[in-house]
């Protein structure tokens, strides 16, 4: 038996976070490529919105990978040792969500799709430099950051 609220749910996803509609791709070849994509995309905020809600207290692992889950603790707390427990789901959602615009007011309620694909977006990217710079600290290689050359 079909949930047609989920289903309608699940496109919509699909239609806001992805923006499939806005794209010029041409022909019915790249729609299609592009379609098969963006439906990976949007159930992979569908899952997660789902997940958040239905077991919001377990710990984020169940979602997120080690590095996206530390990224995102590092990038929400400014600290650059990440706790060691991990958040609970709900928290980790909410700092995604915070990466993409989120306010997490008090009346706000749980983010929506906009914001979780907008924050999903950037930890990929603070994710993979955090196992850039990880790596770098195993080999024992010094900082990154060059020293400022003072001049006169």
């Amino acid at each position: 038996m079909r949930n047609d609220g989920a289903s309608r749910s699940f496109i919509g996803r699909g239609k806001s976070g992805c923006r499939t509609f806005d794209r010029q791709l041409g022909n019915d070849q790249r729609l299609e490529a592009c379609l098969a994509i963006d439906m990976v995309v949007a159930w992979r905020l569908f899952h997660m919105t789902k997940l958040g809600q239905e077991i919001p207290d377990a710990p984020c692992m169940v979602f997120f990978e080690e590095a996206e889950r530390k990224a995102v603790c590092i990038y929400h707390t400014k600290n650059p040792e990440p706790p060691e427990t991990p958040p609970t789901l709900r928290e980790a959602i909410r700092m995604t969500a915070k990466m993409g615009g989120f306010l997490g007011r008090k009346g706000d309620g749980e983010p929506g799709t906009e914001v979780l694909w907008k924050g999903l977006k950037d930890l990929e990217k603070i994710a993979e430099f955090w196992e850039i710079l990880e790596r770098m600290r195993l080999a024992g290689s010094t900082s990154p950051v060059l020293k400022r050359r003072r001049y006169g």
